[in-house]
C-alpha cells in the first residue's frame, strides 16, 4: 500500500471515531420534552391557593367524624353504669371543634329495680355522666310514676342525644350540649301496656307530667320544653351543662286539654257574674243595717243614762 492510501485511511478511522463520540454524547444530554397545549408544565412551582377560614360550628356536622378511638379500660362511671344499664363502650368521641366527649357510651336499655328494662329507641349516644343521671331519673323517678297508671315503663322515644352543632340549629350560635354528648331529646315513653305517653301532649294525664317535669328539674342542669321556645314545642331537653353556683333552668310548662281550660274560664266567668249579679241586687229594708251612732250622739245618750 502507498504511503497516500494509508493516510487516506488514518483519516476515515478519525472521522469514524468523532461520529460515534457525538453520537454518545447526543444520547447522554436530557430530551427536551414538547410543551402541552395548555401551557402547563409538570416541572412549573406548584400554584399556592388560600386555605378557606375555619367554617362555623354548626358547619362541622357535615365533616367526616373521625373513627372513636377506643377505651383502654372501662372508667369508674363505666363499672357504675354497668349495673343498672345496658350499653356499649365507645371510649373516645372525636369530632371537628369542640365536639366531642373523653367517655362516650352508647346507652340502649336501663334495668329497673324487678330486673325489667325499658329500651332507649333508638340507643343514645352520651357522655357516661349523662348516662348515669339519665338511668337514674328512669329507673327512680319515671319508672314508679309510670307504675301509678296501671302499667310498667318500657321504652323512652329518643329523638336526639350526640350531634355536632349549634343551640337550636342556629348558625352562628354557642356549641350546644348535644355537641358535647351531654344533652338528651325526650318525646314520649310507652308503658307495657302499649299507650304512649307524649310529654307534649295536653291530653296525656296531667299527674304523671307534673312528677316527670319536677324530677327533671332536680336532677338536670337545663330543662327545656312546652312553653320555652318554639324549638322545644314537641319535646323536652334535658342537659348537665354546668353553670356558676350550680344555676338550673326550668321551662316546661304542663299544659291541660284545651276543653277542660274552657270549661274553668267558663266556670270562672259565670261565678264572676254571679257576684256582680248580687252585688248589685238591692237589699230589702228590714236587712238594712242601721248606721252606728256618732260619738257626741252615742255620749249624750250615755248621760241620759
Amino acid at each position: 500500500m502507498t504511503s497516500s492510501g494509508k493516510t487516506v485511511l488514518v483519516l476515515l478511522a478519525c472521522l469514524g471515531a468523532s461520529g460515534i463520540a457525538a453520537a454518545q454524547h447526543a444520547s447522554t444530554r436530557p430530551m427536551k420534552r414538547p410543551r402541552p397545549e395548555h401551557g402547563y408544565s409538570r416541572s412549573a412551582p406548584p400554584i399556592a391557593i388560600p386555605q378557606q377560614t375555619a367554617p362555623p360550628q354548626e358547619a362541622f356536622a357535615s365533616f367526616p367524624e373521625q373513627e372513636a378511638a377506643p377505651a383502654a379500660a372501662p372508667s369508674p362511671c363505666d363499672l357504675r353504669l354497668a349495673q343498672f344499664a345496658g350499653f356499649r363502650l365507645l371510649g373516645k368521641l372525636v369530632a371537628p371543634g369542640e365536639c366531642g366527649a373523653p367517655d362516650g357510651v352508647l346507652l340502649e336499655s336501663v334495668t329497673l329495680p324487678d330486673k325489667s328494662k325499658v329500651a332507649i329507641a333508638p340507643p343514645a349516644t352520651l357522655r357516661c355522666e349523662m348516662a348515669e343521671v339519665v338511668t337514674a331519673w328512669l329507673r327512680e323517678d319515671v319508672a314508679p310514676t309510670a307504675a301509678k297508671l296501671g302499667s310498667p315503663l318500657r321504652r323512652l322515644d329518643n329523638l336526639g342525644s350526640y350531634e355536632c352543632r349549634g343551640r337550636d340549629r342556629v348558625r352562628g350560635a354557642t356549641l350546644s350540649e348535644h355537641g358535647r354528648a351531654d344533652a338528651l331529646d325526650v318525646h314520649a315513653f310507652r308503658l307495657g301496656n302499649g299507650k304512649t305517653i307524649v310529654l307534649a301532649d295536653p291530653n296525656a294525664p296531667k299527674d304523671f307530667r307534673d312528677a316527670v317535669r319536677e324530677a327533671a328539674c332536680a336532677r338536670f342542669s337545663t330543662v327545656l320544653g312546652p312553653g320555652s321556645d318554639a324549638e322545644h314545642a314537641e319535646h323536652v331537653h334535658v342537659d348537665l351543662e354546668p353553670r356558676r353556683n350550680n344555676y338550673k333552668i326550668c321551662e316546661w310548662d304542663v299544659r291541660e286539654p284545651v276543653v277542660e281550660a274552657e270549661a274553668k274560664t267558663e266556670a270562672e266567668t259565670e261565678a264572676k257574674t254571679e257576684a256582680k249579679t248580687e252585688a248589685k241586687a238591692p237589699i230589702p229594708p228590714d236587712e238594712v243595717p242601721l248606721p252606728r251612732p256618732r260619738p257626741i250622739e252615742a255620749d249624750a245618750v250615755s248621760r241620759r243614762r
